[in-house]
């Protein structure tokens, strides 16, 4: 839970600017609450060079960082880690495992509303709105650690049938998505990890719930559509969205929905599901869209149903096969005129797996390596490092021209990282904004008017 004072201060930072400096201000200042568990000869190094030395591996995207810093300070005097992060001394890899791994990563949450608010007060929320005005935010589970020796109380243990257990986390990681656009916006994760007071494993669907029950009060004034897959598509969780005063559109599928579609079996008999059929020019060949919808059908068996509305999608090409088929459930009333714009905020719920967890994956995050994954919290702390850069990187792309300029004459995200590893090797910079001129420079691009 986040403290009221926290949040107080939350709302009256939200005009500061988003540059890197004040970012990185904000998290130190949220670093220096982390519970201090140093001792002894460990009061060496403070708690926030330990975790903004956590911080900075992750946002540079390099495992070396922090060594190659301690290098360029015995041979240069002076080094990245102090004049990018304000690290004042170095700690090691293995100090910053120990002193970080008795510290929730609950601690971190509130950093995500803090840019959150900023990116609704500088106007960047505007292009993430889409059908009623609302923002998209995909819910999703992703696996970030598993092994069959390595393990904690935190851990979800399965028992395989030959008697062998593996142990592994999983967290809910929400973000905002919008049709057509790259970036996604991440907000605070939720972990499926034991419960306090439960006998069963926790689940996906459970960790859903005290996400919405933590965090939809504080976001709902912003107008929110939930997406999410077939998973979430269940009478609990959709009650508890409307309970909130939010929207959603989920992936609804046959199997799982068999009143539903028996409903809708009896609906076509009589001609009563709606068809909008569309014909488009690829550029290659013709495909055909055809939509189907229909109002107030139940989500399940049973007096007590909710009654949703229901929307399906089927794409086939010039040739007679089909390339895409999904449906959707919703509380929105769909008509002719807006079946397709609600179909594509349902199909938008992949980005959480494209521009997300494939990109954490797959492009530079390396989410499923075991950064150290301690006996308490370390793993789920250094995940929310990890988030954050991720957040942090985005927040640029957004809101800082000469960064978006850098990045977009770059061919990949990888080009950059690599670029940036590098240079903070090799050279010391002042500032990132000296970084950015310096590779700007390089790259012969002109740099932009920030006065």
């Amino acid at each position: 839970m986040i403290l009221p004072e926290v949040q107080e201060k939350i709302k009256r930072d939200r005009q500061k600017p988003l540059t890197f400096d004040t970012v990185v201000n904000d998290l130190r200042g949220l670093v220096a609450a982390f519970p201090d568990c140093r001792t002894g000869q460990n009061t060496q190094y403070t708690m926030e060079d330990i975790a903004l030395g956590a911080f900075s591996v992750f946002y540079t995207q390099n495992p070396s960082f922090l060594s190659h810093q301690k290098a360029m300070q015995k041979k240069a005097g002076q080094n990245n880690a102090r004049t990018l992060f304000g690290i004042n001394q170095i700690p090691c890899d293995n100090h910053i495992r120990n002193q970080l791994d008795p510290v929730s990563a609950k601690y971190l949450f509130p950093f995500f509303d803090s840019v959150l608010w900023r990116l609704d007060y500088w106007g960047h929320l505007h292009s993430f709105r889409s059908y009623s005005k609302n923002l998209l935010l995909a819910l999703d589970g992703t696996q970030y650690f598993v092994s069959k020796k390595i393990h904690c109380k935190n851990c979800t243990v399965k028992e395989h049938k030959n008697g062998i257990k593996t142990y592994s986390h999983t967290a809910i990681t929400p973000v905002f998505v919008a049709p057509g656009k790259e970036q996604v916006i991440s907000l605070a994760p939720e972990f499926i990890t034991p419960q306090d007071g439960h006998q069963k494993q926790d689940c996906e669907n459970a960790a859903c719930k005290r996400w919405l029950k933590e965090n939809a009060p504080k976001y709902k004034h912003l107008g929110i559509t939930v997406l999410g897959d077939d998973l979430y598509c269940k009478q609990p969780i959709c009650s508890l969205i409307l309970e909130y005063e939010l929207d959603f559109i989920l992936v609804c599928k046959p199997d799982s929905h068999q009143t539903l579609y028996q409903w809708l079996e009896g609906l076509e008999t009589r001609g009563a599901i709606e068809i909008v059929v569309e014909k488009r020019w690829t550029g290659k060949g013709y495909e055909t869209d055809t939509y189907r919808f229909v109002n107030q059908v139940p989500l399940r068996d049973g007096d007590d149903s909710l009654m949703v509305n229901w929307c399906e999608l089927t794409t086939i090409s010039s040739t007679g096969e089909i390339i895409y088929k999904n449906a959707f459930a919703t509380n929105f009333t769909i008509s002719k005129s807006n079946v397709k714009e609600i179909i594509a905020d349902g199909r938008a719920r992949w980005k959480i797996e494209n521009e997300n967890n494939n990109i954490l994956k797959t492009k530079g995050y390396h989410v499923e390596h075991n950064f150290g994954h301690g006996k308490e919290n370390l793993s789920s702390l250094l995940l929310t490092f990890n988030l954050l850069a991720f957040l942090f990187h985005t927040v640029f792309e957004l809101n800082n021209e000469l960064y978006k300029r850098i990045r977009d004459d770059l061919p990949s995200r990888k080009t950059f990282f690599n670029d940036i590893r590098a240079l903070t090797k090799y050279m010391c910079f002042q500032s990132w904004e000296a970084l950015l001129i310096f590779m700007a420079k390089g790259l012969e691009l002109d740099i932009p008017n920030t006065s």
